[in-house]
């Protein structure tokens, strides 16, 4: 490798991290991580009392994260029974839960129920319906929301678009069918109904999206007060707060959502003569995304004249699926040359046996050659949680830096952990 000025992260040589834990490597920032949960809670806990933040934990989980978030005070989002678990065995509170899922197993509902999580957010009918049934088993009253579709449809690709009309998730703004969910959770005796959900997408840069929802859903509870006799205590408005991947990105502080949407929410409930309800968001990739890299090693460089150049690492698709999945764009860094000019434009591609498997188009990097290390920006969110093995290629490590601290929170996979659970299923 040539002699450069090396990229740091969160004031960590990066080149160094990649010779000590080895590539692919996801490098999280724990003072990133608290410096963003600060933000929120100075942009909306702090000024607002009652109001409240649960992390999305789908963007990225640890129990290590689990703690992270537990000492700064957030609540905690999670979709999944294997997401709940982890949350449990790393000690945070379950009454700081919100359980997800729009098509959550007989057993999630159940642990939910035994370890009194703080709302389950039922996406139909048939849930509380379930969700009533296991509460009366155990004489456990839950606390819950019903998810609603607003109609609203951010601008973002359309995989990660969840508030149009046309989705798996929620409830149709259809009142017929929202009283019928509202009435069977008031009729039930062990749920008490708090409120409503929504969640607009992912990766959204428009303010004004978040403010028509909230009109819509403080309309319906206007509704709901005048037919049912029901009035909300809160409204759950999601995340999906966009964050810098490239340079085309401009994000946004999350007070210039909140203030808009504490605004209307303010401003509705007087004009409707409601009594203001408790607002709730869940930022995840806002809060994780910019706090992580991945770090790889560059092996083959094929060049096509007059075509491309192909800069293969020893990672891709199984690390990071996300520009496979829905054509996610990000920037990167030669991180031992960090400093050269950057006077050739390549194409990062994955090590998988798939045409598709490219994380990069069109970079401008310095002159590159095998050994190298590239550091992929704004990997903290959906990397280690969307991580896979395909190809059986064993997972990466994640390390997290604290200061001058580094430590292991996931190790890496080896090939025997490939084999591990045929090995086991061949014991009988």
């Amino acid at each position: 490798m040539n002699s450069s000025k090396p990229f740091h992260f969160a004031g960590h040589d990066t080149v160094a991290l990649a010779q000590e834990y080895g590539t692919p490597l996801y490098v999280m920032s724990e003072d990133l991580i608290r410096q963003q949960c600060r933000s929120i809670r100075e942009a909306l806990l702090e000024k607002h009392p009652g109001s409240r933040a649960a992390y999305a934990s789908k963007a990225y989980l640890s129990m290590a994260m689990c703690r992270i978030i537990e000492s700064e005070g957030l609540c905690l989002d999670v979709v999944s029974g294997g997401e709940l678990y982890t949350a449990r065995e790393a000690g945070f509170p379950m009454e700081r839960i919100i359980l997800h899922g729009n098509n959550k197993s007989e057993e999630e509902l159940t642990m939910a129920v035994e370890f009194g999580v703080g709302r389950v957010v039922v996406d139909h009918l048939e849930e509380i319906n379930l969700l009533e049934a296991l509460a009366a088993e155990k004489d456990r009253p839950m606390d819950i929301q019903i998810r609603i579709v607003p109609e609203v449809e951010g601008k973002t690709h359309r995989h990660i678009m969840t508030g149009q009309k046309d989705s798996k998730f929620g409830i149709p703004l259809v009142p017929e069918v929202i009283e019928k969910a509202v009435q069977s959770a008031m009729d039930s005796p062990h749920i008490k109904l708090k409120g409503f959900h929504f969640h607009l997408g992912s990766n959204l840069f428009q303010q004004e999206i978040y403010v028509e929802a909230i009109q819509r859903v403080m309309k319906l509870c206007h509704h709901l007060k005048q037919t049912l006799g029901y009035e909300a205590e809160e409204i759950n408005a999601g995340g999906g707060y966009g964050i810098r991947y490239t340079e085309a990105d401009q994000p946004q502080p999350p007070s210039w959502y909140t203030d808009a949407i504490m605004e209307t929410v303010q401003k509705m409930a007087k004009e409707l003569s409601l009594k203001q309800p408790n607002v709730i968001i869940e930022p995840g990739r806002w809060i994780a995304g910019e706090a992580g890299i991945t770090l790889y090693t560059i092996g083959t460089i094929k060049e096509i004249p007059e075509v491309r150049t192909y800069v293969s690492v020893d990672g891709g698709l199984p690390d990071n699926i996300r520009p496979a999945l829905y054509n996610a764009r990000y920037d990167a860094v030669v991180a031992n040359k960090a400093d050269q000019p950057k006077t050739q434009t390549v194409t990062i591609a994955g090590k998988c046996c798939e045409t598709g498997d490219i994380l990069i188009y069109d970079l401008k990097t310095p002159p590159l050659e095998r050994g190298d290390i590239l550091a992929v920006l704004s990997t903290g969110a959906y990397g280690e949680s969307m991580a896979n093995n395909y190809n059986r290629l064993p997972r990466p490590a994640t390390i997290m830096l604290k200061g001058e601290e580094v430590r292991v929170v996931n190790r890496r996979e080896t090939y025997e952990d490939l084999l591990r659970r045929e090995r086991e299923a061949d014991i009988s």
